[in-house]
């Protein structure tokens, strides 16, 4: 079903009259979500709206979303957005760099603020003042795909092959970047969505892309607008309103488009490597913020310091690999294996990798409604991991995934090893967890299968132990070992079990393997590299 959107201009501090006006047009055009871009609040913020929108006396009509622009936040809305709250009801800040789906399935993907050029390497740790980095803008490359791109620059040279020109005046106020345009090359949105400086609106023809591979049907068009300031006095058009189906590609490429005129920038650019040298506990690249309305309950830390979430701006961001609907996978930061530890298998990277849910919750099933999706496609994940792994390997490795379910955890995630098929084909990887949940007196193991573990009213430990032989076919088994808060299960376990089995037990512990930026930014790019023609992310 297609969403019916509306954005405006810079509100600039009239946010009364800008939502009144929202909500006249919302009732009669019924639209699904509002985007504001630039900015919100104005420099000098009369304190006494603030405190009528914080209080829910300005109303805001519909479930409105906006970024960073060029003016920092009020400090209170900050403070209630470092809650993990709304700023108010239907008001969502989508944080300066993000990535988010709304309940529409529209796919969202923010940068904020102006490009701090003195900042050489690192992304910004600061998700509410109006600035970024370069790495910020690279490491949202990693979302893959984007129904709309949102961001306070413009795409350096846009108007490039254009018929609609812009005046010298205009060019000179427009702040734009070659990151930005890097950004909408890589992602390929749908519609790009920007703010103008001054009072003019801006609407380039739609423009397209060479498809890739050369022979494939498949057409991406984007279209690039930029908003003049509401109610400005010029009377520039400060408001614009489209239908979009979430995931939906043109049949064709309408009348009147260009080639995009980012591909001549593309081809003369060589990519580096990210040069943040921060390395947090796991090892995740992604810094953007996926928005969800407050629930009644969600565990310490929050998604702001959770080591999984994309809102935590401390995140790493060069160890992302692909980003779904309802998860992502990432690679372990102190991985398990080697670089070398399947050399003789072919493969030439750890492939210790992650399973992530995108929802800040402690188990599947404490995601209620979203449970089932959530756990489909992480299975979808896993199983094309566990493919891409006997191909790349010529079958000679299989792979074990491990989940911890417990609801006083903070945010579940599942981990993903490689492991020779000849081990778990005389039984041995089965063997060893059993084994080691007998020395640790745990209770024993169960074949199952839970799926999303809606069901389940335990907490537990499952394993999933797979292997394809060309020859004998495939070895795929669930096992679950289920537990109560009497049991002080170790966390480390299944990484205990695996290393033991490959012996390798010096790597036990992620803090004594952590390798260093550039050892993990290879690894990552033989990753995708290999993992590319089973990574249904990419559009």
């Amino acid at each position: 079903m297609a969403a019916k959107i509306i954005v405006l201009g810079s509100i600039i501090g009239k946010l009364e009259v800008a939502f009144q006006k929202l909500a006249t047009l919302h009732q009669k055009q019924n639209f699904s979500f509002a985007i504001v871009t630039g900015d919100i609040f104005s420099a000098d913020q009369d304190d006494d709206v603030i405190t009528r929108l914080l209080n829910g006396n300005i109303q805001v009509p519909l479930s409105t979303y906006f970024t960073i622009g060029t003016i920092p936040l009020p400090k209170r809305v900050v403070e209630r957005v470092e809650k993990d709250e709304d700023i108010c009801e239907n008001l969502h800040f989508l944080g300066k760099r993000s990535i988010t789906k709304t309940s529409d399935g529209i796919r969202i993907v923010a940068l904020g603020g102006a490009l701090d050029k003195t900042i050489l390497g690192g992304q910004s740790k600061e998700q509410h003042l109006p600035l970024h980095t370069a790495d910020d803008a690279k490491a949202l490359r990693g979302a893959n795909n984007a129904d709309i791109l949102l961001t306070t620059c413009w795409p350096s040279g846009v108007w490039a092959n254009s018929s609609k020109a812009l005046t010298s005046a205009q060019q000179g106020a427009i702040v734009s970047t070659d990151e930005i345009a890097d950004l909408c090359a890589t992602l390929k949105p749908r519609y790009h969505l920007s703010t103008s400086p001054t009072d003019f609106f801006y609407e380039r023809e739609p423009f397209f892309y060479p498809p890739s591979p050369p022979d494939s049907d498949q057409k991406h068009v984007t279209r690039f607008i930029s908003l003049a300031a509401f109610g400005n006095v010029s009377k520039a058009k400060a408001m614009y309103a489209f239908n979009l189906v979430p995931g939906e590609t043109p049949s064709s490429i309408p009348p009147g488009s260009t080639v995009s005129p980012f591909i001549s920038k593309a081809n003369q650019r060589k990519r580096p490597p990210p040069t943040d040298e921060r390395a947090n506990r796991h090892g995740h690249q992604n810094g953007g913020r996926r928005v969800r309305h407050k629930r009644d309950r969600s565990p310490p830390p929050g998604p702001d310091r959770c080591f999984f979430c994309l809102s935590n701006a401390n995140i790493d961001m060069h160890m992302i690999c692909c980003i779904g609907d309802e998860s992502y996978i990432t690679t372990a930061k102190g991985p398990l294996p080697s670089a070398d530890t399947f050399a003789s298998s072919n493969m030439s990277f750890p492939c210790h990798q992650l399973i992530i849910p995108l929802p800040h919750e402690p188990t599947i099933r404490s995601m209620g409604e979203d449970a089932n999706k959530t756990y489909q496609e992480m299975a979808r994940f896993k199983e094309s991991l566990q493919s891409m792994v006997a191909t790349q390997s010529n079958f000679q490795l299989g792979a074990v995934t491990f989940e911890i379910s417990r609801q006083s955890g903070i945010h579940v995630h599942w981990q993903f090893i490689p492991v020779p098929s000849d081990i778990i084909r005389k039984g041995l990887v089965e063997a060893g967890f059993k084994v080691e949940a007998e020395n640790h007196q745990y209770p024993p193991f169960e074949e199952s299968a839970l799926e999303s573990g809606l069901d389940e009213t335990s907490d537990f430990f499952r394993l999933w132990i797979w292997s394809d032989d060309s020859d004998a076919g495939i070895v795929s088994k669930e096992l679950v070992m289920r537990f109560d808060s009497s049991i002080r299960f170790d966390l480390q376990f299944g990484r205990r079990v695996l290393a033991k089995l490959l012996g390798i037990e010096e790597r036990l512990y992620w803090q004594d393997v952590v390798q260093p930026i550039a050892e993990e930014t290879e690894d990552v790019e033989k990753f995708k590299s290999a993992f590319k023609p089973w990574d249904f992310t990419i559009a």
